[in-house]
Parts: C-alpha cells; structure tokens; sequence
C-alpha cells in the first residue's frame, strides 16, 4: 500500500473524528488515560515530598537525641561536681535539689516532645497508607482503560482492515457474503471472520503482534479450513508496530500482513 502524505493523514483523522464514534471514542480515551497519568504522576511527587520532610524530620531528631545525650553527660558531670561540693559545703544543698528540680522539669519536657513525635509519626504512617490506597485505586482505573482501549483499538483496526478487503475483493471480482467479528470456531476466538464467494479471511487484530500471534493465527486458519473444505482459507494480521522480524515470519507462514 502507498504511504500517505501528511496532509492526506490529517484530513483522514479530522474525517474519522466527525463520523466514526468508535475512533472518537478511542481518543476520548486516550486523553482520559494521559490525565490519570498526570495525577499518577502528581500523587508520587506528592508521596516523595511528604517522604523527604519526614526524612528531615528523623534527622532533626536525631540531632536533638545527640544534643540531649550531651546535656545529659554535662549533668553527670555536675553530678559528681555536686557530690564532692556537698562534702565540704551542706549549705549548698538547697541549691543543687533546685537544680535537680529544673532538671526534672526538663526532662518532663522532653518526654512531652517525645510524645508529640510519636504521634506526629503515626499521623505521617496514616497519611501514606491513604496514598497508597490511592496508588491502588488509579490503577485499578488504568487497568480499566486499557482494557476499553484495547477493545477500541481492535474496533477500529478490524473496520480498516475491512475496509481494505473490500476494495482489493472488488478488484478481484470476489463478492462478500459474510462477515463476523468476534467470531468463535471450536473455543478460538477469531477476532474478524469475511467470507466471499470464493475465499474465506481469518483475521487477527494485534497492535504490537509478537511470533506467538503469528503461530496461533496460522492455528484458527488451519481450523477455519476444516470447516470451509471447498473454499481456499487466508490468514491475515493487522496491526499498528509489526515488527520487521514478525512481518517476514508471518509472509513466510503464507500471513498476508495489513500495517496501519
């Protein structure tokens, strides 16, 4: 087939977006898909944020635990201080239970911090289970979308594809009298079944179609042609990114290959 000018390609697009409403449908999807994927994207940077702050905020207590293990040998210090202070001076002693009290009120204070942390840090673990219970429901949804976008897509591909047998068929003098999408012979599915007067198509829709499509495809055709014993039986593969090595594969299987 002859490859399409640019201009040609547009005025194609603008016409399938004004009267195929599975085309539209295609890339109303593909729009809603970049957008959950924007939020993805906003809700991991989100969750990286809310990490990194409570990174800093581990290291900030780090360094206050440091500063108060220091404190608290400067204490034992002025313990042993005070311990020989008050063999030669007993009227010192008021002076040090004051000291032993603002001590007390410290270290009451520290416990309160503490406390707060450990709160603070629950509230922090509450907030990324909520994220990721968000992570899993976005991709749920994308699940969802490409699940609809794949149907779509082979929609689209199989009409194309359908729309090229038509016109080669016509040039072959061949007339349709049948086609079947989604047809199903002996528990394979077929994803477009087009039989003429002459000639039965077994097609097989794959956006990126591997090896292993080209064997299975060459299966429902041999299948296909149990059932049709006096028609010739022609397996066809569509797709978008065919491969170069899955391309020649499949022509030297007898394939007839249809790239969009």
């Amino acid at each position: 087939m002859a490859t399409a000018s640019r201009e040609e390609l547009r005025r194609e697009f603008l016409e399938l977006l004004r009267e195929d409403e599975e085309f539209r449908l295609a890339v109303a999807g593909l729009i809603g898909l970049s957008e959950i994927l924007a939020e993805l994207r906003r809700l991991r940077e989100d969750f990286s944020k809310r990490f990194e702050a409570l990174e800093r905020k581990m290291i900030e207590h780090d360094k206050r635990f440091e500063v108060l293990e220091k404190k608290l040998l400067e204490h034992d210090k002025r313990f042993e201080a005070i311990e020989r202070k008050l063999l030669e001076h007993d009227k010192r002693f008021e002076a040090i239970e004051r000291k032993l009290l603002e001590h007390d009120r410290r270290f009451e204070a520290i416990e309160r911090r503490l406390e707060e942390h450990d709160r603070k840090f629950n509230e922090i673990l509450e907030e990324i289970k909520k994220i990721w219970l968000r992570l899993e429901e976005h991709n749920r949804r994308i699940s969802n979308v490409e699940m609809i976008l794949g149907a779509l897509t082979e929609s689209f591909y199989s009409k194309a594809l359908l729309d090229d047998l038509r016109e080669e068929l016509k040039a072959k003098g061949e007339r349709i009298v049948a086609r079947i999408r989604n047809a199903r012979v002996d528990e394979s599915d077929i994803d477009l079944l087009v039989e003429t007067d002459r000639t039965v198509y077994v097609a097989e829709v794959k956006v990126r179609p591997r090896h292993e499509d080209v064997g299975s495809l060459i299966a429902k055709r041999d299948l296909v042609a149990e059932r049709f014993p006096g028609k010739r039986v022609v397996a066809v593969l569509a797709g978008a990114l065919i491969g170069r090595e899955v391309e020649e594969y499949a022509r030297q299987r007898g394939v007839e290959v249809y790239r969009y």
